[in-house]
């Protein structure tokens, strides 16, 4: 293929390589930023038992109450942004934020880091990951 149809070709398709190229910039950038403020199973259990990290559950009641990470507090996602005064006696130290599979917890990690909470990580994969790492899941209300 000669340059000028490369250049034919891409002036008659240019959508397609606009789309390519935002595409590739989403990539990029999730893999550059994207891990950041994650944490799996395993490193969570690391800042629960090394510094005393609170465990933020945001799956509604009903699910939470089916089995939850030992000594996890529940604020379900629909109420989240107004528990945030609940939620300042955990300022000072490590919250790690988990839900069903680490979607809706990533959102309430953004919701905490904009009301200046540092120390905020995102259980990777949630609730599914842990019990996946067979880690211990509790009935027990706290």
């Amino acid at each position: 293929m000669q340059l000028s149809q490369l250049i034919a070709f891409v002036g008659n398709h240019w959508y397609l390589f606009v789309a390519l190229a935002v595409i590739a910039g989403l990539l990029t950038y999730n893999l550059i930023v994207g891990e950041r403020g994650s944490v799996d199973p395993l490193g969570a259990t690391a800042l629960i038992n090394q510094q005393d990290a609170a465990v933020i559950d945001v799956r509604p009641a009903a699910d939470f109450a089916q089995g939850h990470i030992i000594n996890a507090v529940n604020i379900p996602m629909n109420g989240f942004k107004n528990q945030m005064g609940v939620l300042s006696k955990y300022k000072g130290k490590p919250i790690i934020v988990s839900c069903r599979s680490g979607a809706q917890s990533s959102t309430a990690c953004g919701l905490l880091r904009k009301q200046g909470f540092d120390d905020v990580y995102n259980l990777k994969g949630g609730v599914m990951s842990w019990q996946a790492a067979n880690l211990p899941l509790t009935r027990k209300k706290r």
